[in-house]
């Protein structure tokens, strides 16, 4: 583990922090942040339809830019080279902080939805060109406990965007836009530091054939090792991918050959998102309210607190007990917590003790999602799928996954108010679909190389 190395990982999740600070902190501002201004005698029932209006575009529209950037994640990393492309990119993230930041002097929830916009397209490019980078800079032996970093970047942002949007520092009147845009800071600092970063030498190698480039970006890397092994891997990785053609994103759907690997690599997005967990996270400190809590933003930040630490001893679990079951584990774990936070708020009228069994559940609930599936989705896909077949697949999962975040964050606030305390009913029948799907279809991938994947898959 080289100075080097170290600065380059951590220069790159500084993306996926950005990612969880915009998850985060649209939770603070939600009280009239967005809500437009009400006349004397305008029907106030009115007014909150559209404030929940403009607050789930303001949720959703982010995932929306996810979606739409998602696609040309592997075009733009290979024609601007990875670092280059960070660069490049990390300029919406600072126009659309920007945007956030300046609300109070414009017409406030534009502003908002539209910074918000522009900070998805960029999430959404980052969330693709990041782990490319990290898993090709990153030496064999650290590269799944490297590559768990991403999800604790997410929640380290999260958990900060809870922490700052406390009423006395900055989630009130006066300086909501500032916190809506601080995480511009971060994306200004991933900008200079990604001027001392080395170009991945995976990239250099085999996109672009430069033998010399590439040993140089090793030696900085890796300090004072002799490079040529992995140049030899690297080779191997050459000759493979020269004999294997890419795959386009409708060959990847349309070819049976792929079939069992794509709808597994798009059944485990869809679980990460479909299971509640961004509900809990958009709408946690309604959740307490909910369940009587004197002073439910502190409640929310505990949730963010348990959430960062259990996403650390992820990434030491990771490597030991292997993917698939602690993703079941995971997905069985959330399952009897959604169906106990149902309970606790079902019969809170009755009893004044439920509120912590639905507290309780909604830690649990956390703490299961960051064992298996948190972490899991953001680096299985590249695991399924061998070097011609991978960016499409990882573009997929990329569309996939911020389609279903944009589902959730335009529709779980209606749906709330319509089912009441029975909301989770829906999240524990999916969670419920989703654990038998992974039980019978989704392979044990720890240590095993794309042949034997592929083998599992044929039969």
């Amino acid at each position: 583990l080289t100075g080097t190395l170290v600065l380059s990982v951590f220069t790159a999740v500084l993306g996926f922090f950005q990612y969880g600070y915009s998850l985060g902190v649209i939770n603070a501002p939600q009280k009239g942040t967005l809500a437009p201004p009400a006349n004397s005698g305008e029907d106030l029932a009115h007014s909150m339809h559209i404030l929940t209006m403009y607050w789930s575009l303001s949720v959703s529209v982010f995932a929306v830019g996810g979606m739409v950037s998602s696609f040309t994640v592997g075009w733009i990393g290979d024609r601007l080279g990875r670092v280059k492309a960070m660069l490049v990119v990390n300029i919406l993230s600072i126009v659309g902080n920007l945007l956030m930041g300046l609300a109070k002097f414009g017409p406030s929830h534009l502003l908002i939805i539209a910074g918000r916009a522009v900070t998805g397209l960029y999430c959404g490019l980052s969330s693709g060109l990041v782990p490319m980078y990290v898993s090709e800079v990153s030496p064999t032996a650290l590269r799944g406990a490297l590559g768990t970093l991403h999800q604790l970047a997410i929640v380290t942002g999260i958990l900060i965007s809870q922490v700052l949007g406390l009423d006395f520092l900055l989630g009130n009147d006066e300086m909501w836009p500032l916190l809506l845009g601080l995480s511009g800071m971060a994306a200004l600092l991933q900008f200079f530091l990604l001027l001392l970063c080395p170009e991945s030498p995976r990239y250099l190698y085999i996109k672009l054939g430069k033998v010399e480039e590439a040993k140089k970006s090793l030696k900085r890397l890796r300090g004072n090792c002799d490079p040529m092994k992995e140049i030899a891997e690297m080779e191997k990785e050459k000759q493979e991918a020269s004999s294997e053609k890419k795959v386009s994103i409708k060959q990847l759907f349309t070819s049976s050959k792929y079939r069992q690997a794509v709808i597994v690599a798009l059944m485990v997005q869809i679980s990460q998102q479909f299971s509640g967990i961004n509900a809990i996270f958009y709408y946690s400190t309604n959740i307490f309210e909910r369940a009587g809590v004197d002073q439910p933003v502190y409640a929310t930040i505990g949730v963010g607190v348990v959430n960062t630490v259990f996403t650390v001893i992820s990434v030491f679990l990771v490597e030991k007990a292997g993917r698939r079951s602690l993703f079941l584990a995971g997905l069985m774990g959330m399952l009897i917590s959604a169906v106990a936070m149902t309970v606790g708020l079902v019969l809170l009228s009755q009893f004044a003790w439920m509120s912590y069994v639905s507290m309780v559940a909604i830690f649990l609930f956390v703490i299961f999602f960051e064992v298996g599936p948190g972490p899991i989705p953001w680096f299985i896909v590249a695991e399924l799928f061998s070097q011609g077949p991978r960016p499409a697949a990882i573009a997929a999962r990329g569309f996939c996954n911020w389609a279903c975040n944009f589902i959730v964050g335009m529709c779980f606030q209606y749906i709330a108010d319509l089912c009441g305390p029975y909301v989770f009913v829906i999240f524990a029948v999916l969670l419920l679909v989703f654990f038998l799907f992974a039980y019978f279809k989704v392979p044990e991938t720890k240590g095993k190389s794309f042949e034997e994947i592929a083998a599992v898959f044929r039969r």
